[in-house]
């Protein structure tokens, strides 16, 4: 019961919202479009409508397109300084999580000298303060799962160094997020169901995390209530909108989760793996450590894992008290199940068994501020023990 508030984002949620582009006041006249390296922006006619509308409403604008599904820090220092050179007054992250958080990064780039990593608070970061603060953000979603379109975090690879850190200050809360669900209808049905499941364990992490609030409590079991009802109906149905606007709603309490609690060391885990297998998408490596992480912390947190086994639906009255946290595994496994992705192996990412410490140390190096967050705290030896039990 004492905690701080902060959530400064602006958000245009519903069907159609992509439509205030053309007249809401923006912070400046001309922009940086961040957009991935991928075709969907162009295929679905999404990057030209962004521009339609910009253009309405007098904004001209530059269009940084080379961002990867794991962003890496070559791209944002060149999207950086493309931004200084075209004089740029605020960065725009069109597309999923990794575009976003890319734009998150260049618009502190941009106001600020050096090499990013210089920045940096983990691994080999130097944690230098940010004395300029970043350019303003927009973030305009076509994906329900990240959050980062509402929380102030960004997630970049060190391609050198196989470091993949989050990092984030006040000026990186996107100051407008448009979430319009109608942007979301074309994602296939396997990247629906990695990043639902990427939301789902924001939302988890953030409610067994030790500095979870009352108000992150709140937002984090409504979004782990939705999820759970909708994600399978989205999977199954790409064009249910009702789905969509959910999963969407669902993906927006979990990026309030994250700025009013935080992750915990299973994203530090996944960080490691897809540092080292950048063809790793994150919701998948999050999946394939759940089982075995979450079997782990049951006994650890009883209280909030019954809780949490209750918003998702199952029955923990007739259990015996010592099974009841573990009700919550079984649902998430049944989750799982409804979205197809419960085979997930390691080792069709060519990552091997053997390296499994090698994994465990980065996780804690890089990102050991999120072990700290734990109810328990976890040795190395644990680290690697859970990770090979999630090994296939």
């Amino acid at each position: 019961m004492n905690f701080n508030y902060h959530i400064p984002t602006k958000i245009l949620f519903g069907k159609g919202k992509l439509e205030e582009l053309s007249k809401i006041e923006l912070p400046g006249k001309k922009a940086l479009l961040v957009i991935s390296n991928g075709k969907s922006m162009k295929r679905y006619g999404y990057l030209d409508k962004v521009i339609s509308l910009l253009n309405e409403n007098g904004i001209t604008l530059i269009v940084y397109d080379k961002i990867l599904s794991n962003p890496i820090k070559l791209h944002v220092m060149e999207g950086s300084k493309l931004a200084r050179d075209e004089n740029c007054d605020f960065i725009i992250g069109l597309g999923g999580g990794s575009t976003i958080d890319s734009a998150k990064s260049i618009a502190l780039m941009a106001k600020n000298p050096g090499d990013y990593w210089d920045y940096i608070n983990g691994g080999t970061g130097l944690n230098k303060k940010v004395l300029n603060g970043a350019l303003p953000i927009i973030a305009i979603t076509t994906t329900a799962g990240t959050g980062t379109d509402i929380d102030p975090w960004t997630v970049i690879t060190n391609e050198k160094t196989n470091e993949k850190i989050g990092f984030g200050i006040t000026e990186t809360f996107p100051i407008i997020s448009i979430i319009d669900p109608n942007l979301m209808l074309s994602i296939p049905p396997i990247l629906t169901a990695y990043q639902g499941f990427d939301s789902l364990f924001h939302a988890v992490e953030g409610y067994i995390a030790k500095v979870a609030t009352p108000l992150s409590d709140i937002y984090a079991l409504k979004s782990i209530e939705l999820i759970t009802k909708y994600l399978p109906l989205a999977v199954n149905d790409g064009n249910n909108i009702e789905a969509r606007t959910n999963l969407a709603l669902a993906s927006i309490l979990s990026g309030m989760v994250e700025s009013t609690s935080s992750c915990t060391s299973e994203h530090s885990m996944e960080h490691s793996l897809s540092a080292y297998n950048p063809n790793l998408p994150h919701g998948a490596g999050l999946i394939m450590l759940c089982e075995s992480y979450y079997k782990f912390f049951a006994s650890k947190i009883p209280d909030r894992f019954i809780t949490m086994a209750k918003t998702m639906g199952e029955n923990v009255s007739s259990l015996p008290i010592e099974e009841k946290p573990y009700a919550f595994i079984t649902a998430l496994i049944k989750l799982m199940k409804a979205c197809n992705v419960d085979n997930l192996k390691m080792s069709d990412y060519s990552i091997k068994e053997n390296e499994i410490e090698t994994l465990a140390k980065n996780a804690i190096s890089t990102m050991g501020n999120l072990f700290e967050v734990d109810r328990y705290t976890l040795s190395l030896d644990e680290t690697i023990n859970i990770m090979k039990k999630s090994y296939k």
